[in-house]
């Protein structure tokens, strides 16, 4: 980014030009392409749980994609309606930001589960035997799909109708909203999902100004905690694994996570909301904790 164009560019033409009920146009259109964009994580999803049914490596070549249809779809949409090629999806700098956020992700969910068992209530055992492609199939259609749904579609677009602080919030909240879903979900797993992980992932892309990094960091977090140290996966239990790890009999369940998984432990809750400081407070100093300015 040069240095005349402090800011994020959230999207400034056509749907979203300047004038009158901007912030209503923005909130419309983020919930038209929300919808579009979640058709084709539907479409993933409907193959079944990865982390179960697998399919080898021709399943994580149909989830890939599928993911690459979603993202050169919102991109297409994106330069046919707001006039403009998506700097969240920069092609350039892609192979290089998720290779960054791939080794942020690992680092950040092993210093979790490290965590957990420095403090006595996670016991680990392997390695042993384990297929991993269930794992990098969750691991792909989960970075992609949700970043493209929760950072590009639902953070951007809040952020342009009403500012960064709301959309963080709004988006960050929904995004522990969905967990609720998953298997052995509590209210307190929700909350620690939209602190720790949609704050963090938000700061990567506010950092940035793309997705590519966050893109990693989410994979890389779900394929570290399922198939590397075996762990649940936002509640839902792993089958193949490198490792095993669980919570200790007893272990109290704000320190463990549960039966939920690390992310909802204390040291997950710690690793990533200090994560998300630091990648906030970056964020501002860049400046690009505001739209960028119309022109």
């Amino acid at each position: 980014m040069s240095g005349d164009q402090v800011g994020l560019e959230v999207g400034r033409k056509r749907f979203l030009h300047p004038g009158p009920l901007r912030w209503l146009r923005a909130s419309a259109w983020m919930v038209v392409l929300f919808v579009l964009v979640s058709l084709v994580y539907a479409a993933v999803q409907l193959r079944g749980d990865p982390l179960t049914q697998s399919g080898g490596a021709l399943g994580v070549l149909t989830v890939a994609a599928i993911c690459l249809f979603g993202v050169i779809l919102y991109a297409a949409i994106v330069r046919a309606t707001e006039d403009r090629w998506p700097e969240e999806l920069a092609l350039r700098p892609a192979l290089a930001e998720l290779a960054i956020g791939l080794a942020i992700g690992t680092a950040l969910l092993s210093a979790a589960v490290g965590g957990l068992y420095l403090l006595g209530v996670y016991e680990i055992s392997g390695p042993r035997p384990a297929s991993a492609w269930g794992a990098v199939s969750m691991a792909i259609q989960s970075g992609v799909m949700e970043e493209l749904m929760f950072r590009a579609v639902l953070m951007r677009l809040l952020m342009r109708a009403f500012g960064v602080w709301p959309s963080l919030v709004i988006q960050a909240a929904l995004f522990g909203v969905v967990h609720l879903a998953n298997p052995n979900a509590t209210p307190v797993a929700a909350a620690a999902i939209a602190i720790e992980a949609g704050l963090m992932l938000a700061g990567f892309y506010l950092v940035t100004g793309r997705l590519w990094v966050s893109i990693g960091v989410h994979a890389a977090w779900n394929f570290t905690q399922g198939w590397i140290w075996g762990a649940s996966v936002s509640g839902i239990p792993v089958v193949e694994s490198w490792l095993v790890s669980n919570p200790k009999p007893g272990a109290p369940e704000f320190l463990s996570g549960g039966a939920f998984g690390p992310e909802a432990s204390l040291p997950a809750m710690v690793v990533g909301t200090l994560t998300a400081v630091v990648t906030l407070w970056w964020a501002w100093k860049k400046g690009n904790l505001k739209p960028r300015a119309d022109v």
